[in-house]
């Protein structure tokens, strides 16, 4: 895999790295580092040394390959509290079960300085990744190891990766075609504020705004409100639209649990939903039909969305299809919030 290099760190050492500073061919630094017989004890200590000054460190992968071991997969996750996770976690399981192969999960507790630390341990413990992460030093760092990694749910493809993406124009599209059709003009967005602090593409953010556009609808800057990923950051970006944007009558938000949140907001200042409010969310959580009035929701099939990432990580082993780029669709599911 090309490494992709950014300003935010340093490039992987290779084994190529070492063959040109030793003068040696890449098969017998191969053969020094493994412990190979065919190579003479001078050459072997030289090409150690090397390594050694250049900080090379094999790829538990090339190991792994080397010695036919079971694979071990990482899988990195922001929140196992989130409820968005489960189903893509029991997919990529499903995913790795049927191929013999181990899954460890991390968690970065949605911080960028945690996405660093873990991407440290994978590159060392792990034989393959497939993660959601949003930090560009995290992903270059994992990237440049070597080892079949896939990125999941980003909404910009990263070039030279292999990555699981969400369908978030068609998803935005359906909302907009349903909210019209309903009679609403004033329709805001509750964005998720944790995404935008990373400095990730707002891609959805930005979908919505072009997609009102073409149904020549306004959208006033007050109308686009922060929230952090959680149904209480839902309830307050809610209280804040009701006092700056009173003429709102539609709500589409980042994902489910905002959605819920706000919605939940509306209700207990005494507003009828979908009478005088509707709500759309994101994710198809089970969670959305259990409330009042259950939420009319964009489904994403989780569970495809983690089988999708292990088939792409095994088609970066030897004798694979190599890096591909799959986007998950999502279906509008209209229930009582709108």
């Amino acid at each position: 895999m090309p490494i992709v290099s950014t300003t935010n760190g340093p490039r992987r050492v290779t084994i190529d790295d070492v063959a040109r500073l030793t003068g040696v061919s890449r098969q017998t630094v191969s053969r020094a580092i493994n412990d190979k017989p065919q190579i003479d004890s001078a050459t072997k200590q030289r090409i150690l040394t090397a390594a050694k000054e250049l900080g090379y460190r094999p790829s538990r992968f090339a190991r792994g390959m080397v010695r036919q071991s079971t694979t071990t997969l990482g899988l990195v996750i922001a929140d196992v509290l989130n409820p968005f996770f489960p189903e893509v976690v029991a997919g990529v399981l499903e995913a790795a079960d049927a191929r013999g192969w181990h899954v460890v999960i991390y968690t970065t507790a949605s911080e960028l300085s945690k996405e660093r630390e873990v991407a440290e341990t994978v590159v060392d413990h792990v034989d393959a990744c497939v993660a959601f992460m949003l930090d560009s030093a995290a992903i270059t760092r994992v990237a440049g190891s070597g080892m079949p990694f896939v990125l999941l749910g980003n909404e910009d493809r990263p070039t030279q990766l292999s990555t699981v993406r969400i369908d978030f124009d068609s998803g935005i599209r359906q909302a907009f075609d349903h909210l019209v059709a309903k009679g609403h003009r004033n329709i805001a967005m509750i964005d998720d504020r944790d995404r935008a602090k990373s400095g990730a593409p707002d891609i959805r953010s930005g979908l919505f705004t072009a997609v009102a556009a073409e149904y020549g609808l306004r959208i006033e800057p007050h109308w686009r409100q922060p929230s952090s990923n959680s149904i209480q950051g839902g309830a307050a970006a809610m209280e804040r639209l009701l006092e700056t944007a009173p003429e709102v009558t539609a709500v589409v938000s980042y994902n489910d649990m905002i959605a819920i949140g706000a919605m939940r907001h509306a209700r207990a200042r005494g507003l009828a939903v979908p009478g005088d409010r509707a709500f759309v969310g994101f994710d198809g959580l089970a969670l959305g039909e259990l409330v009042d009035p259950p939420l009319t929701t964009l489904h994403i099939d989780k569970r495809r969305l983690g089988q999708a990432a292990v088939e792409q990580a095994a088609a970066q082993m030897p004798g694979g299809g190599g890096m591909a780029d799959t986007l998950i669709r999502t279906q509008l599911v209209v229930r009582d919030s709108t």
